[in-house]
């Protein structure tokens, strides 16, 4: 008999393959990073011995979630500037803390904060817009995720850099590093058409088309990023974008609240992703993006949290949850983002989004092995009857019972098994008596 490093097994297994496959009774055969086979938990076991079983009784089985935006290391920032807009919210608040508090230390402990809480919300892939891109690559792999990493690039002088050479030059640097590693994807990171010039743009594209990177980038957020775009340069911004060539599969769009027909069909042509930051645009107010009818149009359409700061929390559960109520609501038809499409977005889409289809975003064989156990044996998710329902509409974070990524058992019965969490946590409250100190 061929020997299994672990086999994950549960009530439920949801492939969310091309098939939907739904196994009552099934698993998951593990070996080194990869799965072997998904099947009947009786039949893996008479085929193979194994060294780990995971999970059990009462628990689902689905691939890990993808969380296609965010910000992670502002994890340090959460509730310093909330119930204020976002220009006044950027300008007025976030960016001068991040010129007065960024550096490698504080962003190196804000990941392995915010890894943390991502990991025991089930996500197992992150992707992210910032800087101090080494440190954040560095500390995410040995938090054990999954990820791709954007090199933040703006027009004015950060903490990152001080002109657009430097910003480039840092940028070409770390996709050449990170290229091919196993957990690391590196992409370039052009914050919005508001804060990057066309040839800022162009020359992220060059780049990003040098290494085949995705290029991430926040668009059609707020009104006034529309107006702001109009008034400049003549044109909305996703037709701008689309003028400029970018507008592509290589590219991963952040929030598309303000839409027009014409561009919820130029996105969808051009099969770029979407990131739907619902409760992110809730508590800004930014407003609500039209994802029923991107999705209907064939969009890509994806989950993000966007940052701790402006949301405050992590979890893509909470997003699903969200997303699916207002959406209905809003439409005035309850058929809306049905909880299978909210878990697509939040799996096998997302990962797809990212370029990284092939890798994760389903269980199948020859996938990585990215995949959680939710733990149902709690009042709030009995009785069950539709196992999609309960994980958009009942399952929260404390539900995470266990992670694995690449194969690795991250996160088990619901604790990190490498990462000191106390430590982790200690290191946060001391930047917060700091960033307090100087309020």
């Amino acid at each position: 008999m061929e020997i299994l490093d672990a086999v994950v097994c549960g009530d439920h297994v949801l492939t969310m393959d091309r098939d939907l496959r739904v196994l009552e009774g099934g698993a998951v055969a593990v070996r080194a990073s990869l799965i072997v086979e998904v099947g009947p938990l009786d039949a893996l076991l008479a085929r193979y011995r194994t060294r780990k079983v995971i999970g059990g009784p009462g628990r689902i089985v689905l691939p890990g979630l993808v969380n296609t935006h965010t910000h992670a290391a502002m994890v340090l920032f959460r509730g310093l500037a909330d119930d204020i807009p976002l220009k006044d919210w950027l300008e007025g608040h976030i960016w001068p803390a991040e010129n007065r508090w960024l550096s490698a230390e504080f962003v190196s402990d804000a990941i392995a904060l915010a890894c943390l809480e991502m990991l025991k919300a089930g996500i197992t892939t992150y992707n992210d817009m910032y800087f101090f891109g080494d440190e954040t690559g560095r500390t995410t792999k040995k938090m054990g995720m999954r990820a791709v990493l954007g090199v933040g690039i703006l027009d004015f002088p950060s903490v990152s850099a001080s002109t657009q050479d430097e910003y480039f030059e840092k940028a070409e640097r770390f996709l050449d590093a990170w290229q091919g590693d196993d957990l690391i994807t590196p992409c370039i990171a052009p914050h919005a058409v508001y804060t990057c010039g066309p040839e800022t743009l162009a020359r992220a594209a060059s780049l990003a088309g040098k290494f085949r990177s995705l290029i991430h980038i926040h668009l059609s957020e707020t009104d006034w990023e529309v107006q702001e775009c109009l008034n400049r340069y003549g044109r909305r911004p996703v037709e701008h974008l689309a003028a400029l060539g970018l507008l592509s599969p290589q590219l991963l769009a952040a929030h598309c609240v303000w839409l027009t027909d014409r561009e919820i069909h130029l996105i969808a042509r051009s099969g770029a992703g979407v990131s739907h930051c619902m409760e992110s645009n809730l508590k800004l107010a930014s407003g609500i993006s039209p994802v029923p009818r991107m999705i209907a149009a064939g969009a890509k359409v994806t989950f993000g949290t966007d940052g701790a700061a402006s949301n405050n929390d992590l979890s893509i559960l909470s997003e699903m949850s969200t997303a699916a109520k207002v959406h209905k609501a809003l439409g005035k038809d309850p058929t809306l983002l049905d909880s299978k499409t909210a878990l697509l977005m939040a799996t096998r889409w997302g990962a797809e989004a990212l370029g990284l289809g092939e890798t994760t975003g389903s269980l199948e064989e020859g996938k990585a092995a990215d995949l959680i156990v939710i733990d149902t044996r709690s009042p709030h998710l009995t009785p069950l009857y539709n196992v999609y329902s309960h994980l958009v509409y009942s399952a929260t974070a404390s539900d995470v019972e266990s992670v694995m990524i690449n194969g690795d058992l991250v996160i088990e019965n619901r604790r990190h098994t490498k990462a000191d969490e106390n430590q982790i946590l200690e290191k946060a409250r001391r930047w917060a008596e700091k960033i307090r100190s100087r309020q």
